[in-house]
């Protein structure tokens, strides 16, 4: 009887997710509800999780949960440690939840909610949590090696040493551009800055509690680190007012770089349950409290989606980036539907924090559906806003015009009503000066999710929940950024121990601190190079952040489909194949058009030149001529690094291909790397609540 009811409900789940992606895809004239949009994605998520999800796990992956995992083997009390599941849960999807799902999607609107919504949808289902869990499996049963390491050792050594140094060098490029994004989010914000900076201390309490005063007691620990940074929210908005504090916090790009970048090398080098783990655990409730807040205020208010299903802008005419759907929808998209960033954590710091492989479902696939979710709140919040005032905040000034006037009549021109007094009487709500042309995604759904708050939650507030947003979206991609330099650090300690083994072991401290240094320098330039930028940097490293993430992700499902076909899986191998295959015709099409497009808000290379002849001519601002040879420069890097990120994941594939057809006509392979059964004796101490 049990097992009918069940049948029955999960068959309503599966029509009720239908009838709901039916009526956001085939709705046409009319407003829609946003309620449709999370029905249909709780649904589609609940199904691909207990089905999909738990038949990959017992058929394609083989999970043995008696088995030890690295943590348990390996323990040395920096790197890997057995930790509760609830807070690797909490780290991993803090460490992957950066900038991606919530301004990839915020830009995307440009092209109507329905594209982006329903890539969001797809792919993650079937290619981003597929990926994150494959990869998690596959670094836990071979010691936590790293993306790069695994290529090496599983499909050979040009496509490993390609994959390798790739790997390695997107990375740099991936965590450059969340910095830039948090510098932005908490630039002359002394609210996010110093609710950031209180982070930090509160993490490292809660770390000491749960190893040192009251070891397991994870719940305690739990408690006391959310009381404190529910109190460090409060306390910003204090600072924010205090005529004392507020300078000590009040700081232009430039000088928060750098205390990004010391924060960053801090977070490589220190033992990780010291700051790492418990900061992203406690991140986690925020970032989750939030997201979850937002879905209530929804489901009260129920607001109308006022941006078309699809806009004029598919044609590549869009006023904030330039490009058409196809393939750039995708790439804008980015970690909401399927990021490469999470293979590098998924075989970075997770793998050496997870105490049992019954949970790599829960945290890899689980972990990167609730990071979809996020990506669908980020939709909702952009598009309930009127498009015209979304335009207005997202244009930029270059495209619209540097005049209010100038741009709202540009903005009508597109057929989206909005005037001055609008945009004027928004700012003073959100307790800003003007809301024009604040490009990067970040305010203008920062400004969405305030609107639903203050409607759901009191008016009255609205400044106070715009700058709340402002500092939540600043502690989301922060948590990325710590995570992403530790990763970092191990891909670089394994590429360098193929020389010097002792080079290659993640506790010699003299490698931490070697590499640490190396991977901190590397995206501290792009860093540096992007706030210098008068256009703001996001212009420049975006598009290239979403071309290298999403050819990340080809490269590991690369690796993963070549283990599964040595493992004699050939015919699951589809399982990683399909999205392979679509993921690497997005990326070349979209590194194609970056680099040989003749449009200058395309190309590369177009760009630079037309920047050039206007340089050359005298025709430049003198503010922007004084920095234009560093952005020229930069443009230029941007292609050539596109062109190499290319090269090296054909070199991948096609090496990839070789290993395949070698196995299955019989002639050797590289063996598995993947090391010997060892049952586990782990005794867990701690409660897994």
């Amino acid at each position: 009887m049990n097992q009918h009811i069940k049948t029955v409900l999960w068959a309503a789940v599966a029509l009720l997710g239908a009838f709901a992606v039916a009526g956001i895809a085939l709705n046409r004239g009319e407003s829609i509800n946003a309620l449709w949009l999370i029905t249909a994605a709780v649904c589609i998520y609940a199904i691909a999780y207990r089905f999909y999800a738990a038949w990959i796990a017992a058929k394609v992956l083989v999970i043995d949960e008696t088995r030890a995992t690295p943590a348990e083997r390996l323990d040395n009390g920096r790197d890997f440690v057995p930790t509760n599941k609830w807070v690797v849960f909490g780290h991993h999807f803090a460490a992957i939840a950066g900038p991606g799902p919530l301004i990839g999607p915020t830009l995307a609107a440009q092209f109507g909610y329905l594209p982006g919504t329903l890539w969001i949808l797809i792919g993650a289902v079937l290619g981003g949590a597929v990926q994150d869990m494959v990869t998690l499996f596959f670094s836990t049963r071979r010691n936590g090696r790293s993306l790069g390491q695994m290529a090496r050792d599983e499909i050979g050594l040009i496509g490993g040493s390609a994959a390798l140094i790739g790997t390695f060098l997107i990375m740099i490029i991936l965590i450059a551009v969340l910095g830039l994004v948090v510098v932005n989010a908490m630039k002359h914000s002394p609210w996010a800055t110093s609710t950031v900076a209180a982070t930090i201390p509160i993490a490292m309490i809660v770390g000491i509690y749960m190893r040192n005063i009251r070891p397991g007691r994870v719940l305690e620990a739990s408690i006391i680190g959310v009381v404190l940074l529910l109190l460090s929210v409060g306390l910003g908005g204090w600072v924010d007012h205090h005529e004392t504090l507020r300078p000590l916090f009040d700081h232009d790009a430039l000088p928060l770089a750098y205390a990004i970048i010391v924060y960053g090398f801090a977070a490589a080098v220190l033992p990780v349950w010291l700051l790492l783990a418990p900061r992203d655990y406690l991140s986690t409730f925020m970032k989750l409290g939030t997201i979850l807040l937002l879905a209530i205020a929804i489901v009260i208010l129920r607001p109308e989606i006022h941006m078309p299903a699809v806009t004029q802008f598919v044609d590549g005419t869009g006023p904030i980036f330039g490009g058409k759907l196809f393939p750039f929808v995708f790439i804008t998209i980015a970690c909401g539907a399927i990021s490469g960033f999470h293979a590098l954590i998924a075989s970075g710091t997770t793998p050496k924090l997870l105490g049992n492989e019954r949970d790599i479902r829960m945290i890899g696939y689980g972990g990167m559906l609730l990071e979809s979710f996020v990506a669908i709140m980020a939709m909702i919040a952009a598009t309930v806003l009127d498009p015209g005032v979304f335009f207005a905040i997202n244009s930029p000034a270059g495209v619209v015009g540097k005049e209010a006037i100038d741009a709202v009549a540009k903005i009508n021109s597109w057929g989206f009503a909005v005037t001055v007094e609008q945009m004027q009487q928004l700012a003073s709500d959100m307790g800003e000066s003007t809301l024009f042309s604040r490009t990067g995604g970040a305010p203008s759904l920062a400004v969405g999710m305030a609107s639903i708050f203050g409607s759901a939650f009191g008016k009255e507030l609205l400044a106070l929940w715009y700058h709340f947003a402002i500092m939540f979206e600043a502690i989301f991609i922060l948590t990325t950024l710590d995570a992403g330099t530790r990763v970092g650090r191990f891909m670089l300690q394994d590429l360098l121990g193929n020389f010097n083994k002792k080079l290659g072991e993640t506790s010699y401290t003299p490698s931490v601190i070697l590499t640490s240094s190396i991977v901190v320098a590397g995206w501290g330039y792009f860093l540096y190079i992007g706030v210098i930028d008068p256009n703001g940097g996001v212009n420049i490293l975006w598009p290239l952040f979403g071309i290298a993430n999403q050819m990340l992700a080809a490269i590991a499902l690369c690796v993963a489909t070549g283990i599964l076909v040595k493992s004699g899986k050939l015919k699951y191998a589809w399982v990683t194949g399909l999205p392979l295959v679509w993921l690497v015709t997005i990326t070349t099409s979209a590194a194609y058009e970056k680099i040989f497009s003749t449009d200058v808000r395309v190309g590369f290379f177009a760009s630079a030149n037309d920047m050039s002849s206007k340089l050359a001519a005298g025709l430049l601002p003198a503010d922007k001529a004084s920095v234009a040879p560093q952005l020229i420069f930069n443009q230029h890097l941007d292609a050539y690094l596109t062109l190499f990120f290319i090269v090296v994941l054909w070199v991948v594939i096609l090496d990839m291909l070789r290993l395949c057809l070698r196995y299955l006509s019989g002639k050797p392979v590289l063996q598995l790397s993947e090391v010997p059964h060892e049952p586990s004796r782990l005794v867990e101490n701690w409660v897994r609540d």
